[in-house]
């Protein structure tokens, strides 16, 4: 067995062109970030448009989770028959269909198809970019460097609430004419075309995955990647490790992760229930729907566009704290941390709601409740940014075992698209039938379970090499051979 230490040595004059093509791939969680909250500043205008009611306009929303799903669940499987960087691309022709595409739309049944199109494509670039990063990173950097696949995811955010805002000021409003007499809402979508562009060009020229290449039997293609890119100070070794981690991965199916609990082994259910925690304490119904949230509560226009654009700023601020502690300080405790923090943001959110005054069009927060929302929803940005954001898709990027990570982190993938779906569709209908302040409420009940379960079932993986991460069923199989010895 080659020692972790040495052989995951990167040479510091590499760590330049790691952290290059770790980079040019989090270009998919850009776009990934862009679809999520692009929607923002137009959902009221073309719910409008469309004389959309609440349950159908947050259908619309929300629809592309479902395409994320399964392009999450299936991209895995794609990238290991026709490689990383072509899955890339082929996210990067949907997502500009998509966008194209719902910037044109004619009815929202349309919308709704180009929707789902862009989900595709977005719901495979949130599995194959921490995983591409994951394979090329050595152990010591892997934590911060999966970290950028969630700085991207913010960085999309905060571009498009941003470009949302220009482009509604543009107009004077979203629904007012811009160039060639389209409404600024149509441009608001049609602008995603250009990051597609980009990724799908970075996609072509950015090196294809050590483990990849040594699947496809690309051996020679293998070492030059780990010894150019990576600097992997001995590359013959590191592809005789990649090989027999990937022969127990072969001899893996779906059966693998079988278990006797509701049919899956329980570390599956770990990342499912970590990856459904992520969405279900909220963080979606806030860059959703903030713009809406804040005009509902009394905002004007501008002002709703202008918060939504700051607290996505902080979004972005507070997941380079993410990216430094996270390699330092761990996984677990850092889960722990945000989740109390997240409980305290949205428990100061749900108190200020319940004080809402009028009905209708004419409501507002008296003060200092208006105040005291702001600073609940942007502490509750704030800690989820610097933890359960990034460090989720680190964890399911590494915590499982090779002879389970492909299934489960495509399970684990979907899982969080599905939740995303139900948070997403379901915030207009109850913000406008139950009431913000139960909403946030129960999104305060679930950090508070976050905490726990981290507490309880998340292992600490910082510093591990992801062939040598030992699961259950791994564990069994190399004990068995040991005993049974050679035929």
């Amino acid at each position: 067995m080659v020692d972790s230490t040495s052989a995951t040595a990167a040479k510091p004059g590499h760590h330049g062109k790691v952290i290059a093509a770790s980079v040019s791939a989090a270009v998919g969680a850009f776009l990934f970030g862009f679809d999520s909250a692009v929607i923002n500043g137009a959902v009221d205008a073309l719910g409008s448009h469309f004389q959309l009611q609440a349950f159908l306009k947050g259908f619309a929303v929300a629809i592309a989770l479902l395409g994320c799903a399964v392009g999450a669940w299936y991209a895995g499987q794609l990238a290991d028959r026709i490689g990383r960087k072509k899955v890339m691309v082929l996210g990067a022709v949907l997502f500009f269909a998509s966008s194209l595409g719902a910037g044109l739309a004619v009815s929202v049944w349309d919308l709704m198809f180009w929707r789902v199109i862009g989900g595709l494509g977005i719901g495979i670039a949130s599995v194959i970019s921490p995983a591409y990063i994951s394979e090329v990173a050595p152990a010591r950097m892997r934590g911060a460097l999966t970290s950028i696949h969630q700085l991207a995811i913010t960085i999309g955010i905060f571009a498009a609430l941003l470009s949302d805002d220009v482009l509604q000021r543009s107009a004077g409003g979203p629904s007012a004419a811009l160039w060639f007499g389209e409404p600024a809402w149509r441009w608001m979508f049609i602008v995603g075309v250009v990051p597609s562009v980009v990724y799908g060009i970075l996609a072509v020229l950015i090196p294809e995955s050590p483990r990849y290449l040594v699947r496809a039997r690309k051996d020679d293609e293998a070492r030059r990647v780990l010894r150019v890119v990576v600097g992997e100070p001995d590359p013959d070794s590191k592809v005789s490790e990649i090989r027999e981690s990937l022969h127990e991965e072969d001899r893996t199916s779906f059966a693998d992760i079988a278990g006797p609990r509701f049919g899956l082994k329980p570390l599956v259910w770990v990342g499912i229930c970590l990856a459904v925690l992520q969405q279900f304490v909220g963080i979606n119904a806030i860059f959703y729907y903030s713009t809406t949230l804040w005009h509902s509560v009394g905002f004007s226009t501008a002002q709703s566009f202008e918060t939504s654009v700051i607290t996505a700023i902080i979004n972005v601020v507070l997941t380079f704290v993410a990216i430094i502690w996270v390699d330092r300080f761990g996984r677990r405790r850092l889960l722990l941390v945000g989740s109390v923090g997240m409980l305290v943001g949205l428990g100061l959110a749900s108190v200020s709601f319940f004080h809402q005054i009028g009905s209708g069009d004419k409501v507002s927060l008296p003060e200092p409740w208006g105040f005291v929302a702001l600073v609940g929803a942007n502490l509750f940005v704030i800690f989820f940014a610097a933890t359960w954001g990034p460090v989720v898709w680190v964890l399911l990027g590494e915590m499982f075992p090779n002879s389970m990570r492909a299934y489960a982190l495509a399970i684990g993938a979907s899982a969080n698209w599905i939740a995303n779906f139900i948070v997403s569709f379901s915030f207009p209908y109850l913000a406008q039938n139950v009431g913000l302040g139960y909403i946030y409420g129960a999104y305060a009940a679930f950090a508070i379970i976050s905490f726990f379960f981290v507490l309880t079932k998340i292992p600490e993986t910082k510093g591990q090499e992801l062939e040598h991460m030992q699961g259950e069923t791994h564990a069994r199989r190399r004990r068995t051979e040991a005993t049974a010895g050679p035929a």
